[in-house]
């Protein structure tokens, strides 16, 4: 505990307080001359002076040298215990709460208790010693008490401020683990979007563009349509690309599925032939939910073009009050859904439909095809309070 205690400041403006206020009370002493000590009174304000000064300026040490824990905690005591013999006035005494009160936050609670029981023992001896019957003297049986309340206190304060600031840097650490989360995250929903929508695009024009050079010489009119659609492609391309950005600024519009799904169905001779059939009402489906809807059925009609050598793709959405069922099916040459299972879009993929609590089913299998079916709860975002 006490390598991890050393991170732990004190509170700074204790120890200066207690001096100014001991410096002071001695130099009023010494000027109404009210005090009586060891040798000449002149000497001793002086020496009683620079003390006090000593300690001002180790306290300005430690904050440059946080390090030399020791060395700052022995010059602390034999300062303190200079200025404790120096003072006329007695009121120094005070400076022994700063020993466990400083130690706690260098050395931790074990060390700060065993200083006050410390400070308490040897003001004690110091009475025993010196003052026969000091247990029927009023002052100095005050003055025992007061100083064991004042270590009370100072280790009452000094555990309360590291508590503080230990809870302040748990918290800390939190949000720099919250914010690397959401980094995370959103990097994560990055990939997801670019392999969705740009990887559906790229898709579509590198087949389009195949199509227009297998056919630039057999069949010239085929070969335009091709590069037309391929156009297309790129133009869809770069509408979603604005439409990401406008989501990164927040000024993302509530997306039209049915709009979205028929600019899936390709006209002319591309293949594969998709048919798109929406029915049902989005209202009361968050962006959310209708984007990951939208999202699949691109990711299956992406995967039917560019794996499955379909001819033809079949998205069917059904928005019911409870749940949205999408159905992707195409007549391509299907495959392993387990052997699928570490591609970056079916995972992508999952990832959304997880988000906003739906499910996810793949049935396929060697030359019979593949079956998507995506089911998405109705307002399930809203009521977790997911985003």
């Amino acid at each position: 505990m006490g390598v991890r205690m050393a991170a732990y400041g004190p509170v700074r403006w204790v120890p200066p307080l207690l001096y100014g206020a001991v410096l002071a009370g001695g130099l009023y002493y010494a000027a109404a001359d009210l005090g009586a000590g060891p040798g000449p009174t002149a000497w001793r304000t002086v020496g009683f002076v620079a003390a006090i000064g000593a300690l001002f300026a180790l306290e300005a040490a430690g904050r440059r040298r946080p390090a030399a824990r020791v060395p700052l905690l022995l010059a602390r005591c034999g300062l303190i215990g200079a200025v404790v013999l120096l003072d006329a006035s007695g009121l120094s005494q005070v400076l022994f709460v700063l020993l466990p009160f400083t130690a706690y936050f260098a050395f931790g609670r074990t060390t700060a208790l065993v200083l006050g029981a410390l400070c308490v023992a040897g003001l004690l001896t110091t009475y025993v010693l010196t003052a026969p019957g000091w247990h029927r003297d009023l002052e100095r049986v005050s003055d025992l008490l007061m100083l064991s309340v004042g270590l009370v206190l100072a280790i009452s304060m000094a555990a309360v401020a590291v508590g503080e600031q230990r809870a302040r840097r748990e918290l800390e650490e939190y949000a720099a683990r919250v914010a690397e989360l959401s980094a995370a995250a959103e990097r994560n929903r990055l990939a997801r979007d670019i392999h969705d929508s740009l990887g559906h695009h790229l898709t579509a024009m590198s087949v389009q563009l195949e199509m227009a050079s297998d056919f630039r010489a057999l069949d010239p009119d085929a070969a335009q349509r091709a590069l037309t659609e391929a156009r297309r492609s790129v133009k869809l391309a770069l509408g979603d690309v604005r439409q990401s950005v406008r989501a990164l600024r927040g000024e993302a519009a509530h997306p039209a599925l049915s709009a979205a799904l028929a600019g899936l169905a390709h006209s002319g001779e591309a293949r594969p032939r998709v048919t798109v059939e929406v029915s049902g009402d989005q209202d009361g489906y968050s962006a959310a939910e209708l984007t990951v809807l939208y999202r699949a059925a691109q990711e299956g009609v992406t995967n039917a073009r560019r794996h499955a050598r379909a001819t033809r793709v079949t998205v069917v959405v059904r928005l019911a009050e409870d749940a949205a069922r999408l159905v992707v099916t195409d007549d391509g040459r299907g495959f392993a859904p387990d052997a699928a299972a570490a591609g970056f879009g079916l995972l992508g993929m999952r990832e959304r439909v997880h988000l906003v609590a739906g499910r996810v089913d793949i049935d396929s299998g060697p030359d019979r095809g593949t079956r998507l079916t995506v089911t998405v709860p109705r307002g399930k975002m809203a009521e977790t309070g997911e985003k």
